[in-house]
C-alpha cells in the first residue's frame, strides 16, 4: 500500500481480484502533466476484507478510490452515496468530504463527456435506442435523462429486466424486445450499446445499421477491441461514432478532480498513451 506521507495525495483502484487495470497510466499521466506528488496503486482486497479496508481507507494512506468488481455494491452500502449512484445502484468512485466518505458513479459523466467531445450537438436528438439493462445501461439511461432526451427506447434479451429499469426511471425509459428493433432504428438518434456483445470472445452485434438515419450517432462502450464491428460499420456509414475507450478516459476525470485538486483534461496523448498499452497482451483486460 502506498503511504501519503512520503508519496504525497494517494488514491487507488480496489478490486478482486486485481486484475490489469489502464487506471493507474491515466491517473499517472495527469500526475505527470499536472505537476503534482502523488500516486496511484491497484489493491487486492477480497470480499470478507473490503468493508474494513475502505472504512479505514484513510489510515491506509488514501484520500479516495475507484471500485471495480466485486465491490460496487457493497462500496454504495458503505458509504454517502449521491444521486447519480444511488440511481445507477453502484459506486465507483469514493472520496473524503472533511471526515465523511462520500461516493459517486462517475460511468454517467464519462458516457456524457465523451458523448460532448466526439458528438457535438448530440443532445439535439429527440429518440436513443440502448442496448441491454446492465449495470452500465443503467448509468446511460440516468445521463440521458439527465441531459433532457425525450424518449429511451429499451431493448434488452430478456424483456424483464428492461421492464425493472422502465419501472426505475419512469415514462422517459420504454422496454422494447430485441425483435423490434427494426421499428426502432429508424427514428433513432443515438445508438447505445452497453452489452459485451462485440467484445474480444464474445458474439457480434447483429443489428441493421441502414436503418439508421445519416444523422445518428452510434457509441459502444466495449474498448477491447479498440473498433468493434459494431463501431466500423458505423463509420464505414460515415455516422459520427463513440468508443468505450473514451468513455473509460472521461469517467476518470472527476475521480482526479476530487483527490488531486486539478481538473484534468483529455487528450489526444492520453489515448495514444492508452491505445499503446491496450495493444500489449495482459492476463486481464
Amino acid at each position: 500500500m502506498m503511504t501519503a506521507g512520503t508519496t504525497g495525495r494517494a488514491a487507488c483502484l480496489i478490486g478482486w481480484p486485481a486484475a490489469h487495470s489502464r487506471s493507474p497510466l491515466i491517473h499517472h499521466y495527469w500526475l505527470r502533466v499536472h505537476g503534482i506528488t502523488g500516486g496511484y496503486s491497484i489493491e487486492a482486497i477480497p470480499p470478507e476484507g473490503f468493508a474494513e479496508f475502505v472504512m479505514h481507507l484513510s489510515t491506509h494512506g488514501f484520500v479516495g478510490a475507484n471500485v471495480t468488481i466485486p465491490h460496487k455494491e457493497r462500496a454504495l452500502q458503505l458509504t454517502e452515496p449521491d444521486e447519480r449512484a444511488r440511481a445507477v445502484g453502484a459506486a465507483n468512485t469514493l472520496y473524503y468530504d472533511g471526515a465523511i466518505l462520500r461516493s459517486t458513479n462517475t460511468d454517467v459523466e464519462g458516457f456524457i463527456g465523451n458523448l460532448d467531445a466526439v458528438a457535438p450537438g448530440w443532445d439535439r436528438i429527440e429518440d436513443a435506442l440502448v442496448l441491454g439493462a446492465g449495470g452500465s445501461s443503467r448509468a446511460v439511461v440516468f445521463g440521458l435523462i439527465e441531459r433532457g432526451i425525450k424518449r429511451i427506447h429499451l431493448v434488452n434479451r430478456t424483456m424483464e429486466r428492461a421492464q425493472v429499469l422502465a419501472d426505475q426511471f419512469g415514462p422517459t425509459v420504454m422496454p422494447a424486445a430485441w425483435n423490434t428493433l427494426g421499428d426502432v432504428l429508424p427514428r433513432t438518434g443515438l445508438l447505445v450499446n452497453t452489452t459485451s456483445l462485440g467484445m474480444n470472445g464474445q458474439p457480434p452485434l447483429d443489428i441493421e445499421l441502414p436503418l439508421l438515419s445519416r444523422d445518428a450517432v452510434v457509441a459502444d462502450l466495449v474498448y477491447v477491441p479498440l473498433e468493434t464491428p459494431l463501431l466500423a460499420a458505423a463509420r464505414a456509414r460515415g455516422l459520427r461514432t463513440a468508443d468505450g475507450l473514451g468513455m473509460l478516459l472521461h469517467q476518470a476525470v472527476r475521480g482526479f478532480e476530487l483527490w488531486f485538486g486539478e481538473r484534468p483534461v483529455v487528450t489526444q496523448d492520453l489515448r495514444t498513451l492508452v491505445e499503446a498499452d491496450l495493444r500489449i497482451p495482459h492476463p486481464a483486460t
